[in-house]
Parts: C-alpha cells; structure tokens; sequence
C-alpha cells in the first residue's frame, strides 16, 4: 500500500471521528469534530472530498446517503504525523514534547499506570542495552575474567533496572503535576550513559 498523505489539522480531526465512531456521513462528522467549532456542512463535506483525493478515506453510498470510513488505521497515521511533530515542534526531544503534552491536560489513573509501564519498559530496554555495551567491553582472554565480568554486568543492570524502576514510578508522578521537570528519559539516559 501507497504511503498516506499528511493531513491537515482539521482533516486528522475528520479521521478521528471516523476512528472512534466507524464509517459515518458528513452531517455525523460535523456534529462530532473534537473541537467543538461549529462548521458549515459545506466545509465539512470539502474536508471529506480532499481526504478522499488523498487516499485516506473511502466512500461508499447507502441509500442515499455518502458514508465514509478510514482508509488507515489511526496508528498508522498518527505515529508519522507523531513523529512529524516531534522533530519539527521540538528538534526530536522526546522528553520535552512529553512534558508539553502532560502540561496540556490530566491524566486519568488508567492512563498514568499505562505511561508508568511504558516508562517502566523503556528504562529496561535501557538498562539491557547498557549491560550488553558493557559486556563487549569486558576482557574476553581468561574465562574466570569473562564469568566475573559477566556477573558484574548482571548485577549493575539489576541495581540500575531496580533504582530506574523506582526513580521511574516517582518521576511519572512529578511529570504528571509538574510539567516543568526534566523528563525521566533525559534522566536515564544520563545515568545509563554515567554507568
């Protein structure tokens, strides 16, 4: 399949009402726009038509009426529009787009336990990624130096997985309250790099 056109603001507000809400009319995408602004049918129905020449929705007639459904899944345009996002609006620094985004609204438990596993999971990933670099380090002539330092390394990314893992959990707190922090990714990366 073709890569996907990049939506405007207002077109990706199209496509979240057909994400959530599945095939719908233009009447039913402009009584639903996430932004509450009230639109002419006509404005609406123009939006649909480019998203439609760009590939990203279909149309289909029923009875008399045109429905349309996305053509891409919202992870599929999302992550690039994503990822447009990071690198124009902040250079690619994830940790500072994180805590603009957290400034902007509040979080519901569900989602803070979410971003807390994610955390969780990427300071792993880190702290595996660090203990591999370590390892290739290590000498490797003497078996007992290699099974030492091996052991070593074990044992560093356990004590840096464990400090991560709890730094993590109370760092995702104070982001969620206070988005002026560092980020805990900027944090780890700095101390899996110190180690």
């Amino acid at each position: 399949m073709a890569r996907p056109s990049n939506p405007s603001n207002l077109e990706l507000q199209a496509l979240s009402v057909l994400w959530h809400q599945g095939p719908s009319t233009v009447a039913a995408i402009q009584e639903t726009l996430p932004d509450g602004k009230e639109r002419a049918y006509t404005t609406v129905l123009t939006v649909m038509q480019n998203l439609e020449r760009k590939n990203l929705v279909r149309r289909s007639l029923v009875g008399r009426a045109h429905v349309y459904e996305a053509a891409y899944s919202q992870e599929v345009i999302v992550e690039r529009a994503t990822q447009d996002f990071l690198t124009n609006a902040f250079g690619g620094r994830l940790g500072e787009a994180l805590l603009a985004i957290l400034s902007v609204g509040t979080l519901t438990p569900e989602e803070k336990t979410k971003l807390e596993r994610e955390l969780q999971r990427h300071k792993t990933m880190a702290a595996k990624k660090t203990a591999k670099k370590a390892a290739k380090k290590a000498p490797a002539k003497k078996a007992p130096a290699k099974k030492a330092a091996k052991k070593t390394v074990k044992k560093a990314a356990k004590t840096a997985a464990k400090k991560t893992v709890k730094k993590v959990a109370k760092s995702a707190k104070k982001v969620a309250s206070k988005a002026a922090k560092k980020t805990v990714a900027k944090k780890a990366a700095k101390k899996a790099a110190k180690k």
